[in-house]
Order: structure tokens, then sequence, then C-alpha cells
């Protein structure tokens, strides 16, 4: 009888390579929301994707970067966190926008010093439409020694199936770290946080979405009605303004799309009360991320 393998995945590169969408595919459902938007991911998230032999829990990490706020001095902390003592590093790089320095930077900091076996994950390769493939493959190569170089599709799944082989093969034997039915230890407040955060996320622009807090007030949660009273949280008058919209239009549009999710997620019928508050500089002022969990 073969026995049970279990390990921790962490998933590492710069901003905006599709981590959370590798993630979610890897998983085979959505845990963490995605944007266009670079640094959308702000917790270190557990996805745990589970199998009759084996389960991985995969870590996925805020893009690394050269921080410019206290806030993301503290994501970079999170990254160096998440890759502490796992089983296997993946780096994701992007295909479609070109392997680069950004990407040598997080190998040098994030992945070369843990020690672990790491996979190069070289994603967004329907999006190069076979032009640039191999010379970003090759690129991907040349920024340090992995175990593997995989061309992956997060978004469309090409590759996916692959890199779970190659998962699988690489972590240890051990018992189950979490229950089979779980696939994420987020708690449900924060779940639904983010779910209203990616929403606004994908209406707001310029440098509005940077701006964006989502907490949860307030929860209620029965088998036939869930009640979420919840804040968007801004920097400035400004940008609260640009979050509610004409009218109250914008903010009517995040509050519908979030519905929508939260009541697919939950099974039950959502009443969301959504309200728009300004934290000066909320980024940078330690007390106020105390208050919003960073």
């Amino acid at each position: 009888m073969t026995a049970f393998r279990s390990g921790v995945v962490t998933v590492v590169g710069r901003p905006n390579v599709g981590k959370s969408t590798l993630v979610n595919a890897l998983v085979g459902q959505k845990v963490a929301i995605v944007s266009d938007k670079p640094q959308t991911t702000r917790r270190g998230i557990h996805a745990i994707w589970s199998t009759e032999g084996a389960q991985v829990v995969l870590t996925d990490t805020p893009g690394y970067h050269r921080p410019r706020t206290l806030l993301g001095v503290r994501l970079n902390e999170l990254v160096g966190d998440a890759v502490s003592g796992v089983d296997v590093v993946l780096h994701v790089v992007d295909a479609a926008a070109g392997v680069g320095t950004g990407d040598a930077f997080v190998y040098e900091h994030r992945v070369r010093p843990t020690g672990a076996r790491a996979i190069c994950v070289v994603n967004k390769v329907d999006a190069t439409f076979g032009r640039s493939e191999v010379p970003q493959l090759a690129a991907a190569g040349a920024l340090g020694d992995y175990d593997e170089i995989v061309p992956v599709s997060a978004r469309q799944g090409k590759g996916i199936g692959m890199l779970r082989r190659l998962l699988l093969e690489r972590i240890p034997e051990g018992p189950a770290l979490y229950p089979e039915e779980t696939i994420t230890d987020q708690p449900l407040d924060v779940r639904l946080a983010e779910i209203v955060r990616e929403k606004a996320l994908a209406v707001t622009r310029q440098e509005v979405p940077h701006s964006i807090a989502v907490v949860v007030d307030e929860l209620e949660h029965d088998e036939s009605l869930t009640k979420v009273h919840a804040s968007l949280i801004v920097e400035r008058e400004s940008q609260k303004g640009i979050v509610i919209g004409r009218g109250g239009e914008t903010l009517k549009t995040i509050g519908s799309r979030a519905r929508e999710e939260m009541e697919l997620l939950l099974g039950t019928k959502i009443y969301l009360d959504l309200h728009v508050k300004v934290l000066k500089e909320w980024q940078r002022d330690p007390r106020a991320l105390e208050r919003l969990g960073f």
C-alpha cells in the first residue's frame, strides 16, 4: 500500500504574474481573489488540495516587490515568513510580460535562500501565441537552480496536470494536515471581505485600488439568509467619492457582483450592506494597519 503524502508548497513571484489564478487552478476551485491590479493578494492564503493519497497545502503570497509604504514592507515580510521551512517553492514568472530583473530579484531574495526544492512556473504562455514561449522558458531557466521549468496557462488550465504530478512527487510522506473537505483556512469573514475587495478592484481606477481595504463589521449566518455588514476603507475623501460613484452606482455594482458570488459560496440568500469610510493614509500608519489586520 502506498503511504500517504503531505506537504507545504509556497507560491512566490513578483506582482501580477498570476499566482492566485495558479493556486485556484491547482486546487480546482476559487479560493483566492484575482485581479489585473498588482498587489491584489495581501495575506498568506492557505489553499488545500486533497487527493485520495495526498494533501498539498498551497500558500498564496503577495507579490514580492520594492516597497513604497509600510504595508508594502509588511507584505514582503509575509512572503519571507511563508517560504520558511516549506517542502517546495513554486516561483511564478510571466511569459507574456517577459522574464526579467524583477524575477531575478525574487529568486535571490525569496527562492534561493530557502534551500527548498524549487519549480519555476512560466505562466501566461497562452498570451505569447507561441512566438516567445521558448525564449521565456530559457530566460526562466537562467534565473537559478530549479528542479523543473514548467510552462502553464493557469487561466486556461494548460500544464496544471503536469504541475500537480511534479508536486506530488516532491512532497514527503506524512499525515493530512487538514480535514479532507477543507479547501482553505481563511475565516468566513475574511473570505467575504476579499470578495467585496475583488469586485471593488474591478470597477475602480488609477490609484484607488491600492488604497482599498475591506472589513466585515458584522456577520449573521444561518441556513437561509446571511447578513453581511462591511466597510470599504479608502485613504482620501476623493477616493470615497470614486468608490461610491455618481448616484451610488459604483457601490451598487460592487455590491451586486459581490452578493452574487457570496450566494454561490454559501448557498444562502445574502443581505449585503456596504459603507465607504476614510482612514487617512492607512497604508503608512502602523496603528491603522494593526486595526485592518496587517
